[in-house]
């Protein structure tokens, strides 16, 4: 078995990430070689810290560094596995004797700024080349490609067959900038490892996409210079910059590219059998871990199922040229003998990508069995940032039990700051429980809480992943926050969101700055759903927040005042008239309503002014209909009674008197039950007046427009509509129906239809005969 041989006997391997194929190919070579040197495309501010590398750990594990310089930020992986060249390089160079050492620029360097995984594959540099290698081959993608070409074959000529593919791909094309930079520091290593080596083999362990640069920078047999005696410097982050690597656990799940990593290969679990056992018994694994899966959720795969898929598998391993089936000749065949329905998307592994939402469900489980659920696990003596003793520390002082579920009354100051270290975990997005109720924007003030446990075999993993914005849990919660602040921009939207939850997690400092950076963008938006949730939130804490003390305080009431001014202006530019309700929109409208009314005296909101917006919008016929409803709402509930059975009349039309309630009901819902309820008299005399094909159009909307009342203000609709027109059952039995009233509508309309032919064909003659 050879491979690429520069002068000074060093051999360079381009090799793909997370291949077992790649992986027996570097095994072989360091046993033969017994190199002095194993050098592997990794961060090389970690040599010194190879031996913590290669502990006693349970694979998968993954090299995490996060850096902080400024505004930029970067976090990202190294991941290791069994399987993994990389680090069977390390492992069998360090059996043999050999030096190791990683020779690629740090993860936080400017040149990998766009990578969050290291050791993801490089297909959009060479995705016309492997266009043409699948069509030529007749794959689907890269994944079956590689699977055709050398996880399947036979190890004999795999480092030719390598070098000439990873030599197609690359072809003549330059390398952009950050590649450039990364290749030309690891030549440099290579230089300085074989002047050191002095005629001893020195093993390259790189990505194939760098191996042809690598050996072209490194061809030259005298140009070591006295310089090239010494390891490269490795570069270190600016004095301001906080930066640093730890080991975390990783899992096969978030190893796969299905759920999102971009991986060197997909289905971690199938590739964990083809190098334990090889790809055969890979196989036959594969075919029983998708029946187990599936039998353990009920679904019935039977002894006859698993016959005819392992012969179509067979069959189609033959039809494709495989010596025995391969990972997509198993699964092609479990799917002709499992899914019997027709699928609405291409199957996963005939694309790139996450799995998409919407996939059949024995796919799904196919999927999951192939990545399957281990979990890897740290030695205990690996140092861990001082992050994870922290949040240790502060759920032991706090005594939250990781196990129990946690009631709180946030009226209580043990409770609260219990409640606000919970919430800064879930900011940081450690997990460990999850909040099932309590304070949320738009409801009526709660000063409780429930939080049940959430267990996660990531939790460590996600802890130290944490760790990289602050050693405490303080000091981590208020960069995280920061960061987002600064990222979110004018997303008013979302910045209300981290308002509240700045608030929830007792950080005034932050509250305050995220509330200034939503002050900042108010007078600029253009969304009016946005701005409506920046209102609400801004009004729940100005009337109830018991958390910060902010309740009532100027720079909240100076937002409030510049919101309503702002969304007002908004609603009077709306012009679509044959638009849909939009519940976003109406929702800001009732931020207006109740700002005007709560707070308007208090901080000397415009009410008259606003009356003046809702009478123009109510009587705008551009408006959409919605908006119509909704400010001629607005005015009523603000106390300017309208004439709004006379309005009702006018929008009476069945595709837009449900969109016209919905916008009346969501604003004004309490003063059309509390009233005469005459306006309901005038809907049901419209609605009965209605033929079944209008009442089949105008139902959905109308249904969206009672949806508004909640179920006591409705059976309040139901008991005044039973006074219409007589009849003793219960309320209640109105709101109850066996029927989906869209179907009992559709049956309707076809009824009269019916009928109406009868009779133009003189069938019918309206007796009943």
């Amino acid at each position: 078995m050879s491979a690429v041989e520069a002068p000074g006997g060093v051999t360079f391997l381009g090799v793909r990430h997370h291949s077992p194929a790649c992986a027996r190919l570097v095994a072989a070579t360091v046993a033969r070689l017994r190199p002095a040197y194993v050098l592997v495309e990794g961060p090389a501010d970690l040599n010194g810290r190879m031996d913590e590398l290669l502990g006693d750990h349970e694979l998968p594990i993954a090299v995490f560094t996060a850096h902080r310089e400024g505004t930029r930020r970067h976090a990202s992986w190294s991941p290791f596995c069994a399987y993994s060249p990389e680090w069977v390089a390390l492992t069998a160079g360090r059996e043999v004797g050999a030096q190791l050492r990683f020779i690629d620029l740090p993860a936080w360097h400017p040149a990998l700024s766009d990578r969050a995984n290291r050791y993801a594959d490089a297909d959009q540099r060479y995705a016309e080349a492997v266009r043409r290698l699948c069509a030529t081959l007749a794959v689907d993608n890269v994944d079956a490609l590689w699977d055709h070409l050398f996880e399947i074959g036979p190890d004999d000529g795999l480092a030719e067959r390598l070098d000439t593919y990873f030599d197609v791909l690359r072809g003549e094309s330059a390398a952009g900038a950050d590649d450039t930079a990364r290749e030309a520091y690891m030549a440099r290593w290579v230089r300085a490892a074989r002047r050191r080596a002095a005629g001893r083999p020195v093993l390259v362990v790189t990505g194939g996409f760098h191996r042809p640069a690598l050996v072209r920078l490194t061809a030259g047999a005298g140009d070591d210079g006295p310089e090239d005696d010494d390891w490269p410097q490795v570069p270190a982050p600016a004095p301001d910059a906080v930066a640093g690597s730890y080991l975390v656990p990783y899992s096969f799940r978030r190893l796969d590219a299905f759920v999102g990593y971009q991986s060197g290969m997909p289905s971690p679990a199938y590739y964990q059998r083809v190098w334990e056992d090889g790809p055969r018994r890979a196989a036959e694994a594969l075919t029983e871990a998708v029946a187990a899966r599936l039998r353990a959720r009920r679904q019935p795969v039977s002894t006859a199922d698993l016959i005819a898929a392992r012969s179509m598998a067979g069959g189609l391993a033959r039809l494709r040229g495989h010596a025995h089936p391969g990972r997509v000749d198993v699964l092609d065949g479990l799917v002709s003998a499992l899914v019997t329905d027709a699928l609405d998307q291409p199957l996963p592994w005939a694309t790139r990508g996450t799995l998409a939402p919407g996939a059949h469900p024995v796919v799904v489980e196919m999927v999951a069995a192939l990545s399957g659920d281990r979990v890897g696990r740290l030695h205990p003596g690996t140092p861990l940032p001082p992050l994870v003793h922290d949040v240790d520390a502060e759920l032991e002082r706090h005594r939250i039990d990781p196990h129990e579920t946690i009631e709180l009354d946030l009226t209580d100051a043990g409770d609260l700051a219990r409640s606000r270290l919970l919430h800064r975990l879930r900011l940081l997005d450690v997990p460990g429980h999850v909040r099932e109720r309590g304070p949320r924007v738009g409801a009526d003030a709660l000063l409780t809480e429930r939080w049940s446990p959430a267990p996660s075999a990531d939790r460590l993993a996600r802890v130290i992943e944490a760790g990289g914005y602050g050693p405490t849990v303080t000091d981590a919660v208020t960069a995280r926050v920061e960061e987002r602040v600064t990222l979110l921009g004018a997303d008013v939207d979302a910045l209300a969101t981290t308002l509240f939850d700045t608030a929830l997690a007792g950080l005034p400092e932050h509250s305050t700055r995220t509330l200034t950076a939503i002050a900042r963008a108010t007078g600029s938006v253009t969304d009016l759903r946005a701005l409506g949730r920046a209102l609400a939130v801004a009004l729940a804490l100005w009337r109830h927040d018991r958390l910060l003390g902010s309740a009532g305080t100027a720079p909240l009431g100076a937002l409030i005042t510049a919101a309503v001014r702002r969304a007002l202006w908004l609603v009077e530019g709306v012009r679509a008239a044959a638009a849909p309700a939009d519940p976003g929109r109406l929702v800001a409208l009732v931020a207006v309503r109740d700002a005007v009314r709560h707070a308007g005296p208090a901080l000397g909101l415009d009410r008259d002014g606003a009356l003046a917006v809702a009478g123009r919008v109510a009587a705008d016929a551009a408006a959409p209909p919605d908006l119509r409803g909704a400010a001629l709402g607005l005015a009523w509930s603000l106390g300017d009674v309208p004439d709004a059975s006379r309005a009702v009349r006018a929008v009476a039309a069945p595709d837009t008197l449900g969109d016209w309630l919905s916008g009346l009901f969501a604003l004004a819902r309490e003063e059309v039950v509390a009233g005469d309820a005459a306006l309901l008299t005038v809907v049901d005399e419209l609605l009965a007046g209605m033929g079944a094909h209008d009442f089949l159009v105008a139902l959905p909307a109308l249904r969206q427009a009672f949806g508004w009342f909640p179920p006591r203000e409705r059976a309040a609709v139901a008991r005044h509509v039973q006074a219409l027109h007589g009849g003793d059952a219960p309320p209640g039995d109105l709101l109850r129906l066996d029927a989906d009233p869209l179907l009992v509508a559709a049956a309707r309309a076809v009824e009269e239809r019916v009928d109406a032919v009868l009779i133009r064909e003189g069938l019918w003659e309206g007796d009943g005969t």
